[in-house]
């Protein structure tokens, strides 16, 4: 079994459409199951507002920090 139910490579999608991508993928995930998003720069930013409209239902972990790859492993809590 793939330790991600799905891998968003960000710099792939238009600016307007990378945090829509995210959200919606993240929403679909199971409870316990993680997504990878691959990023050209620290996402720091979309972790905000995961704390903001999503609190308590990810984890977020760095597996990669740059300087020109950022890959984050984010997981939805039960």
């Amino acid at each position: 079994m793939n330790q991600f139910a799905t891998i968003i490579k960000a710099p792939e999608y238009p600016p307007q459409l990378k945090h829509k991508v995210i959200f919606e993928s993240f929403d679909q995930l199971a409870s316990g199951e993680a997504m990878l998003l691959i990023n050209d720069h620290d996402p720091r930013p979309l972790r905000f507002q995961f704390e903001a409209t999503r609190p308590g239902l990810f984890s977020w972990k760095y597996l990669e920090q740059g300087p020109e790859t950022f890959q984050v492993k984010i997981g939805k809590l039960g």
